[in-house]
Order: C-alpha cells, then structure tokens, then sequence
C-alpha cells in the first residue's frame, strides 16, 4: 500500500485505545471547528442561515468525519429535502451550502477528495417575474399592511433603499446621517461590505418620526419594546402579515421589497450601474435579470394578433 494511503487510512480510522464516546467527541469538534473556519469573517445573519443546513446535514451523518461523507451522503440529504417539499430553490440554497463547506475543506487540506463537486444541484425555476410589486401594491402595502408605525416605516425604508431584510435588522442610529434636504443610511451587507443609500425626503422624514429622545446612537433603528433589533425572519413574517391585511394574495416576502426596488427605478430611468450600486450585487449580472422579466420593449408590437 503506498505510504499516502496509509496516512489517509490511519487518520480516518481512530487507534483502538481510543474509545467510541472519546472518538464521537473527536469528531464533532472537528466538524466544529472546520464549520467556525469557514465562516470566519462571515456577517451573523450569513452564518444563522449557513448553520442550519449545516446541523441537519451533520445529523444525518452522524459519526462520520467530514472527509468520510460521500457522494450517496449528499444525494440522500437532497432526497430528504425533495420528500419534505422543500422548494427548489430552498434545495438549491441548504445543498450548496453543504457543497461550500466541503469545497472549502478541500482547498485547506483538511479533507483529500470533494464528493460535493459530483452533486447536481436542481434546476431553479426564473420565478423572479412573479416577485415583483406594482408601485400601487407597494404603497397598498405599506399604508394598509402595517400593524404600526414602526413597521410602516420599516417598510418604506427597505423599498426606497432596496436593502435587505438582515439589513434593516442590523440597522442603527449612528448609521443614519442627514444629508442636504434628506439623509443617508450605511448598510453592512453581503462579503461585510458597506454601502451608503440615500434616501428620499419623505422616507428619511418617515424614518426621523420613529426616533425617540432616548435613543443612543448605537440603537437599534427598528427594534422592540426591550430595544433588541427585529431579526431577519422576524422581519420576513411581519411583512408576511402586513401583505394578508392589505389584501395582497401573493406570499409576499421582504425580499419583494427589494425586488420592486429594482424594477421601478429601471420604470424610472435609473442607470443599472446604480442599481447595482444600490442594492450591493457584485455582478452585475444580477442586476440584469430585471431587465429580463421587466423590458422596455418586445419584438411582439410587430406581431399582427
């Protein structure tokens, strides 16, 4: 047996003299701190989500190290998630983190070979049309949704701003500034990158409405009677709620908001350089695809029918 293969044997078979609670600790730490290594640097609401895939993925494997899981591991965990009617998308999300994670290992040399290279991931559908809101549904939204205040302005903010729901969660006083007849507002977003939006006379007007005189600085903007911020899925359902009381039919979400954001400022004339700007895409790419499902025109007009 050449020599590289015996190292690889014996460092996924544990000695004899180590018994199996001592090895199962082994292992989990491992797990652990691979996990913690490729997160490191990531923004809090990034690694709540990553996490949990993680753990389900790490239940379902359980007793085996990192560089034991195999391609059929990673096959049968997609089969889980299409037997509980994960949504193609939510499949997508929760087995590319797993593939991340494993690519990650390999690149450092934790781990010899990357099964998850091998897993085919599903084929999203380009739903992206059926997410946008009117400008009318906005509004609908937000003057007849909104449970109160707060959540009104919340609202008013992430469509004028086009920031996402982590982001307004993380949102704090000191990271809103006046600026000539309005303000401005510094967001840590995606890759812990920062990006200052400015917002509209009457969304800064509307965001100024909700500070009160014993807010400090580094409160938080949109946050609770005990002053801890609303997390991301707490924003996600309130926007959810807002949508039922305002009549609206779709399964609204907060990322709408941001969708809508996009669309109506190409309605508008906005520049997709800005656009990309605005909404922090790191391709631009990305900010194409509402040029894709909202254009300006269509051969179809020469089309007698």
């Amino acid at each position: 047996m050449p020599k590289s293969k015996a190292l690889i044997v014996a460092s996924a078979n544990p000695p004899d003299n180590i018994g199996p609670k001592r090895n199962a600790r082994a292992i989990e730490a491992e797990w652990d701190q691979l996990t913690q290594m490729w997160l490191h640097g990531r923004p809090d609401s990034t690694c709540e989500i990553y996490e949990a895939p993680i753990r389900v993925f790490r239940a379902r494997v359980s007793g085996k190290r990192i560089g034991e899981v195999t391609l059929l591991d990673l096959q049968n965990y997609a089969s889980d998630l299409i037997a509980a009617e994960e949504k193609p998308r939510t499949i997508s999300r929760k087995l590319s983190t797993i593939k991340s994670l494993l690519s990650f290992c390999h690149r450092t040399g934790a781990i010899p070979f990357n099964v998850g290279i091998a897993l085919k991931l599903p084929t999203i559908p380009d739903d992206l049309a059926e997410r946008i809101l009117t400008e009318a549904q906005v509004q609908q939204l937000i003057k007849y949704g909104a449970a109160n205040k707060r959540d009104g302005v919340m609202m008013r903010v992430m469509y004028v701003a086009g920031i996402r729901a982590a982001e307004a969660s993380g949102l704090r006083w000191l990271d809103c500034q006046a600026r000539d007849k309005a303000g401005q507002i510094t967001v840590l977003g995606k890759g812990s990158k920062t990006r200052t939006i400015v917002l509209t006379p009457k969304a800064w007007a509307a965001l100024l409405s909700i500070r009160q005189t014993s807010n400090k600085p580094d409160d938080y903007v949109f946050s609770g009677p005990t002053g801890k911020r609303i997390d991301r899925t707490n924003i996600t359902h309130i926007i959810q709620a807002a949508a039922r009381r305002a009549g609206l039919e779709a399964a609204v979400s907060a990322h709408w908001l941001r969708h809508a954001h996009a669309t109506h400022s190409l309605d508008h004339g906005a520049p997709l350089r800005l656009i990309q700007a605005t909404l922090g895409h790191s391709s631009l790419e990305t900010t194409q695809r509402y040029l894709h499902v909202h254009p300006d025109d269509s051969s179809s007009r020469f089309i007698h029918g």
